[in-house]
């Protein structure tokens, strides 16, 4: 124990700490003094979120497709997994056209009342305290105007808002105010306009490179939408699904006002290699003088009705309508455009301007496709894709450049052509908000999915090669690979054995902290007014939640020595989580100090804080860290963890999903308590975690939870799930799963189990910690990690929306067939606490709302269901689960040892 009489020192709460340390606790709420800036409050930050540790929000273009048919034109891209609120708008100022890609949420957006009124429906409380919830979904959305109507193209900007984060802003109120816009523009009206956008909407244009905005866009479109590439043969239209191994190199060939041809290498890499100064323009320009049409789209729509053959001069009229077959020419191949107008006696106004307008759209569209293929054929490629806004989707356009590769290539090149045609650099502009590439943007869509067994063919590895990449692979090795790529290294030292981190903010109702007569205030965590007794004790009079007697003097020395051992491990975690600072270095020592001498008072005086089970002594040690105001320590290490298991988490649904219903309820089972072993708080799991890898403490896991289990009540489980014979139990009307571990655990092993129980038709409530513990997840936490889960599985997506959980934004809100309000809810509660046990006597009242209905509680974890709980009975069925992994508790509670797992089924009393 330290010598805690070596310095000056006073008492606080009948607790000696140095007196300079006086000045960190003052009224249970921390204050710093910093010189010369008086008193500063230290405020933890927010909650955590997943997938976005980058300093701007994210797109996520996983599932990205085609909304409406397949002729709709400029068709409206949905982006179905969207988590992150971005607000990006990019134009593509041309010579003729101005281009506008801009991300929108949906155009009939639903309140967060909802949410509250799903709630406040099945369990009579309200979420009015809480944050919103996340939202899934969101669209890209395609407009263009005139570049002399530029005017038109601001006031629309302006009318939607779009340069202050769009109409769904209006129903945001946590996206901040932009008052320094900026949009990110391209094309060389982003230069000729800069100071008319600044003038008209008060924001400037961010400029991005023309050709690099072109490549970004073309690879955007052909990496990450199905549907958007095609070929286009007389009249008819066939899609392509472009080998994303295969797609490069290929040429790129933009048509806008000129040509320019473009050699795509990869992301980033390619250079322009030709061009040509015929392009959209040259036919705009020459159509408008020759057939005074007032608008390209007029003089794209006069050659549907053209016969060029009374202008072109074919090869048919040079040889007296025969073919030149010698040379492999038709009598129908144009010799000459426009080469009749010299030998006849006619001027302009005698020829019908359908006829100009379509002989001059095929005297550009063959000289395009010839300089094209010239091009793929100097450097080896057999695929060229077209773009910008001279093809407007015209079948006969495409139709003419198609004929042109054919003819010129035998028939050895294709031409293919791309559904945003137009938009390509604009989409690029869009894309450059991002500072991720694009393959990380869709890392969840080129990872192809592959079953337990099935052989790995391809796709991105991630950590060190475990053998031949032909091996067989399961999601727990890309698990592995992708653990091993998140999580390591891992901290440089082990955390206390049962220590937590330290807390946010609470987040439950009401800031009034309950005060027992103790010199810490034992029981502060647990928020008033909400705390209830729960209501599912079957006798409350006779519950004890703590499992170890602390009047044992043997056991108070030895949980005694563990705390006080690791304490300096757990200091150095809580000062590096507020990124060691000076100021976190003085609080943690005032820490220390102060929790150094309530145990040294314990000890001597065992009742000094009354009697204290093995729960109230954790509990202690995380009010004293919160004493000092330290933020959650574990944060970043979950945050870590959740992404790893997320990755890997539609492959485990996906061999799951081809189970027996008996044989997946088993291996379901025996996940939740493999993925009990990913525990900080945890002694021998820490010591795991420095002397192997991810795959080998999985393995282990794996290996060691494998039936029989020290207590193993499964079978009676399954047969109350599944019944015997005919007799076939009705499902579960209500399931109260009471979470633990962040990362494989609540992700890998919980929200499976979760989704099985919802697949059968039983509703689900989360109960999780209201305050950080260890790794332990928290309920303000659980909301993100759902929708992103939910990213995979229509089975969560769905229930997390009729819960309230999530804003599913591809749901129009306005059509009652499409709403989920009949689908079994997935819901989250707080416990009302901050520890990694729980006394059931204390918990929050929304907690004791949901438990009203509930006739199944599943206690998962150490904390939970062994070191607290192991022994209440309750009034309805109670699973408890836990991977035992401390010897001493292994051995005087089920005697057996560390690594033996608990899974033990009580019906209700």
């Amino acid at each position: 124990m330290a010598n805690l009489t070596e310095d000056p020192v006073l008492e606080i709460n009948g607790i000696k700490v140095k007196e300079e340390d006086t000045n960190l606790a003052i009224d249970n709420k921390v204050v710093v003094r910093e010189e010369g800036q008086g008193e500063r409050d230290m405020s933890p930050p927010g909650g955590n979120s997943i997938h976005r540790s980058g300093s701007r929000p994210q797109l996520d273009l996983s599932k990205a497709a085609i909304e409406g048919n397949f002729e709709e034109k400029d068709p409206i891209i949905l982006l179905p997994n969207q988590s992150d609120d971005i607000s990006h708008l990019a134009v593509d100022l041309g010579g003729s056209l101005i281009k506008l890609v801009y991300f929108s949420r949906h155009e009939d957006r639903s309140s967060n009342d909802k949410r509250k009124k799903t709630l406040k429906e099945r369990l009579g409380i309200s979420n009015g305290s809480r944050r919103s919830y996340p939202i899934l979904g969101g669209r890209l959305h395609f407009v263009k105007f005139e570049t002399n109507k530029i005017n038109e193209c601001l006031d629309f900007i302006s009318s939607k808002q779009l340069h202050r984060g769009g109409m769904d802003s209006r129903w945001d109120s946590e996206l901040p105010a932009n008052n320094n816009a900026v949009i990110k523009a391209t094309g060389g009206g982003a230069y000729k306009f800069a100071d008319l956008f600044k003038e008209r909407l008060g924001v400037s244009l961010d400029k991005e490179d023309e050709m690099d905005c072109l490549v970004a866009g073309a690879n955007f479109l052909l990496k990450a939408i199905r549907h958007e590439a095609f070929t286009h043969m007389e009249g008819q239209k066939e899609f392509v699904q472009i080998d994303h191994n295969d797609l490069f190199p290929y040429l790129l060939v933009n048509i806008g006002s000129g040509v320019s041809v473009i050699k795509v290498d990869g992301d980033g890499k390619f250079q322009r290699v030709s061009g040509t100064n015929v392009g959209g323009g040259t036919y705009w320009g020459l159509g408008r003088l020759l057939t005074k049409c007032k608008s390209f789209d007029e003089l794209l729509e006069l050659s549907q009705r053209g016969d060029n053959r009374t202008i072109d001069m074919l090869v048919g009229d040079i040889y007296g309508g025969m073919d030149y077959s010698k040379i492999g020419l038709s009598a129908s191949t144009i010799a000459s455009s426009f080469g009749k107008a010299i030998s006849e006696n006619k001027e302009l106004e005698d020829y019908r301007p359908e006829d100009i307008s379509l002989s001059l759209l095929r005297m550009i569209s063959y000289n395009i496709g010839q300089i094209s293929y010239l091009n793929a054929l100097r450097f080896g490629l057999k695929r060229i894709f077209f773009g910008g806004f001279f093809i407007r989707g015209h079948a006969y356009t495409m139709d003419t450049i198609s004929f042109a590769v054919q003819f010129w290539s035998k028939g050895e090149a294709q031409a293919m052509f791309l559904r945003h045609e137009g938009f390509l650099g604009a989409l690029g502009a869009f894309m450059s908000y991002e500072k991720h590439g694009l393959d990380d943007l869709m890392v969840h869509q080129l990872v192809e999915r592959f079953p337990m067994g099935a052989p790995y063919t391809g796709g991105k590895i991630h950590g060190p090669p475990l053998g031949d990449l032909n091996e067989k692979i399961s999601w727990m090795e890309k698990f592995v690979r992708k653990g091993n790529e998140i999580t390591a290294p891992v901290p440089m030292a082990p955390t206390g054995t049962t220590g937590l981190g330290g807390f946010e903010v609470p987040s439950s109702k009401g800031e009034t902290l309950r005060s027992d007569a103790s010199a810490l205030n034992i029981g502060v965590l647990h928020l008033v007014p909400t705390l209830e007794v729960f209501p599912l004790l079957a006798d409350p009079k006779t519950y004890e939640p703590n499992t170890i007697d602390l009047a044992d003097p043997s056991e108070l020395e030895y949980w005694f020595t563990v705390l006080s051992e690791h304490l300096p491990d757990l200091v150095d975690k809580a000062v590096a989580s507020e990124g060691g600072t000076e100021d976190a270095k003085r609080r943690g020592h005032a820490f220390a100090r102060a929790f150094s001498a309530h145990l040294a008072r314990l000890m001597e005086e065992p009742a000094a804080y009354g009697k204290l089970g093995l729960a109230n002594l954790l509990e202690l040690r995380e009010e004293c860290l919160r004493e000092f105001h330290f933020v959650d320590a574990y944060r970043s290490i979950k945050q870590r963890e959740n992404e790893a298991s997320l990755a890997v988490l539609p492959d485990l649904l996906m061999e799951l999903d081809s189970m027996s219903e008996e044989t997946r309820l088993l291996t379901l089972i025996e996940g939740v308590l493999a993925a009990n072993i990913f525990d900080w708080g945890s002694r021998a799991c820490v010591d795991l975690y420095h002397k192997g890898t991810i795959i080998e403490i999985y393995r282990m896991s794996r290996n060691k939870m494998q039936r029989p289990w020290r207590v193993d009540d499964f079978d009676v489980f399954k047969e109350r799930m599944f019944g015997s014979g005919d007799r076939k139990p009705p499902p579960h009307r209500r399931a109260l799963l009471f979470v633990d571990n962040s990362g494989a655990d609540i992700v890998l092993g919980m929200l499976p189990l979760a989704r099985e129980l919802l697949r059968r038709g039983t509703e689900v409530v989360l109960v999780a910690n209201s305050l950080p513990a260890l790794n332990d997840v928290t309920a303000m936490e659980l909301p993100d990690i759902v929708a992103e889960a939910a990213k995979h599985c229509d089975i969560l997506r769905r229930a997390a929306e009729a819960g309230g959980l999530l804003v599913d934004a591809m749901i129009n809100t306005l059509d009652g067939s499409k709403e989920n309000s009949s689908s079994v809810p997935l819901m989250v509660v707080e416990n009302g606490c901050g520890s990694p046990c729980i006394d059931l006597r204390q918990v929050s009242s929304e907690l004791a709302a949901a438990a009203k209905d509930a006739d199944l509680i599943i206690l998962e974890g150490m904390g939970r269901s062994l070191h607290t709980n192991y022994n209440a009975r309750f009034k309805c069925d109670a699973l408890k689960l836990a991977m035992v992994k401390n010897q001493r508790l292994a051995e005087k509670l089920i005697k057996g040892n560390i690594y033996n797992c608990v899974c033990r089924y009580e019906p209700a009393s």
